[in-house]
């Protein structure tokens, strides 16, 4: 299509401001887009980094929100303790890392919500928190670190460290063999991680498709559809959809136990719910639920704002040369430990 001459842009210019005058008049907001089912249309790209951490802080101690000079403060110090470029005595910094910090993307500012800006992603309980875990959360989890089990969520450099721990491939995290993202990225519940915290929405009548930066991995939401039976189980759930007026709400069940969110079990049952704030903001709700390893459900909530940079496609050690050179490391500490040994 050819651009338009100059009289039909100022026509076309003249015709957007009338009605953004009409709007104004009104004290109506432009209305939402909307697919051809007349529901909201929250396709797009969103970024979803940011500073606010999941539980709240001890410096914000029993406080739900902060001034704004508050949270630019917060996100400074944050970001100067998280510079792995750093090689100064500080002890809040990690030099150990694999990584230069212009590779971490973790965001630039705490979230902004409603008008406020809130101490955790957590908002239910009110103290932003994780619930306690229950004696049987507690035994279960104790049980896989005796057992050198990783959890899916590990990090790249945070699996199992004890003896035996690199004995296979299987025993290394899901993330560390660049099968699924670390720290819940993906989901259920997607929660901001390190980098690559962008998220693509393609929404179709009888499917949502949530593809993630990191580690390209893919949720598929089938809509107004029935579980899949217990039997069969997925890393990241069995999703499902539905729409409650406004909002897109997505159950998941059926997690397999070969993965973990916080310590968990197969149990473990998310609802999500996303809705359009405004033409450029999804507000993304999640609450958790696992008698099994809460003492109570508990919730959380944060904004994915839309961006127009690019997504990358996301290239971890291909052909897992990187995983074979972990166990053959691993293989030479032990062959040197023993030698000492013998000395």
């Amino acid at each position: 299509m050819s651009t338009p001459d100059r009289g039909v842009r100022a026509m076309l210019a003249t015709v957007a401001l009338s009605v953004l005058i009409a709007v104004h008049a009104t004290g109506q907001s432009p209305a939402k887009p909307r697919v051809a089912t007349g529901h909201p249309d929250l396709s797009g790209l969103y970024n979803a980094a940011t500073v606010t951490p999941l539980e709240r802080p001890e410096v914000f101690k029993d406080r739900a929100t902060v001034t704004e000079a508050e949270a630019i403060k917060y996100a400074k110090d944050f970001l100067d303790a998280g510079n792995i470029d750093r090689r100064d005595p500080d002890p809040r910094v990690d030099v150990g890392r694999a990584y230069e910090n212009i590779f971490l993307d973790r965001g630039t500012s705490m979230a902004r919500l409603r008008g406020t800006i809130p101490t955790s992603l957590i908002v239910d309980p009110p103290d932003g928190r994780i619930p306690a875990m229950t004696a049987d959360g507690q035994k279960r989890v104790a049980a896989e670190r005796a057992a050198n089990r990783p959890t899916s969520e590990a990090g790249e450099q945070g699996g199992a460290t004890g003896a035996g721990a690199y004995d296979n491939p299987e025993q290394r995290p899901l993330a560390e063999r660049c099968l699924l993202g670390f720290g819940s990225t993906s989901g259920p519940p997607a929660l901001p991680v390190l980098y690559n915290n962008f998220k693509q929405i393609v929404q179709t009548s009888d499917s949502v498709m949530i593809l993630n930066e990191m580690v390209h991995d893919v949720r598929v939401v089938r809509m107004n559809a029935q579980h899949l039976p217990p039997t069969v189980r997925r890393w990241m759930g069995d999703s499902v959809g539905h729409w409650e007026g406004e909002t897109l709400v997505i159950d998941t069940t059926n997690f397999t136990d070969k993965t973990s969110f916080r310590g968990s079990s197969k149990d473990l049952h998310i609802v999500e719910r996303l809705s359009r704030l405004d033409g450029d903001t999804l507000l993304y709700r999640f609450t958790v639920d696992d008698p099994l390893t809460w003492t109570r459900p508990w919730t959380g909530e944060y904004p994915w704002v839309a961006t127009s940079d690019e997504l990358y496609e996301y290239a971890c050690h291909e052909n897992n040369y990187a995983l074979g050179n972990i166990l053959s490391g691993a293989r030479f500490l032990e062959k040197d430990a023993a030698q000492k040994s013998n000395r």
